[in-house]
């Protein structure tokens, strides 16, 4: 049996590891923090596209008026602001989006003209006529019939919606379909819309104007 025997002049040995001073320690924190801050950068440079996305797909978006179809309510260049929940809202619950009657809408069409020959192009008018009313025009006059008003009435004339301005053309006599509307511009003069191509199918509605922004001395909710 052996034993190690020291005694008190023996040196004690140590374990012989590095030790961080304070400006080691602060060194240290600063690389971390800049790990952090380039992390964070990065992180809101990949998040903040996607949630703009989402926000244009699903609840509001900036439109700039291109045309005088909706003279002079909206002026050419103008900047709208269309809300786009109610939409979003109706395709959650399977339900179809019907405006109100005189909301301001976009829409995409898909029939084209002689002056522009895509097939789709987003388009902007005030609805005129709901399901299952009847729209005339005739003689320069545009008339809605429905339940409430069988012997017909002029939304022109009684609406809130401000001043259309030349005559209302055409020759029509139609019922809106079902989970569409009747839209036209308030330019009758100057405006392609439901007269010509019908009635727009709800599914086809992207949102209402509620707010243009510019110019700014024309700044207006709707």
């Amino acid at each position: 049996m052996s034993i190690d025997k020291r005694t008190d002049s023996d040196p004690i040995p140590v374990i012989n590891e590095p030790v961080l001073g304070f400006n080691d320690k602060r060194k240290q924190s600063k690389t971390n923090e800049g790990i952090r801050n380039v992390l964070s950068t990065l992180a809101v440079l990949l998040i903040a596209p996607a949630i703009a996305l989402i926000l244009t797909s699903v609840v509001f978006q900036s439109y700039q008026v291109d045309g005088p179809s909706m003279e002079t309510t909206l002026n050419n260049n103008d900047r709208l602001i269309v809300w786009k929940m109610p939409r979003t809202w109706a395709r959650i619950t399977h339900r179809p989006f019907i405006p109100e009657r005189s909301n301001v809408i976009v829409f995409t069409s898909h029939h084209n003209d002689a002056f522009d020959e895509r097939p789709d192009r987003q388009l902007i008018k005030r609805v005129i006529g709901l399901p299952g009313e009847r729209v005339v025009v005739k003689d320069g006059v545009l008339t809605i019939y429905n339940k409430d008003h069988p012997e017909g009435f002029r939304p022109d004339a009684v609406m809130p919606y401000g001043k259309v301005i030349g005559e209302t053309e055409g020759d029509i006599d139609e019922v809106v379909p079902k989970d569409s509307v009747f839209v036209c511009g308030d330019n009758r003069g100057n405006s392609l819309d439901s007269r010509a191509f019908g009635s727009v199918p709800a599914k086809d509605i992207i949102g209402k104007l509620v707010i243009r922004v510019l110019p700014l001395n024309q700044a207006k909710r709707f």
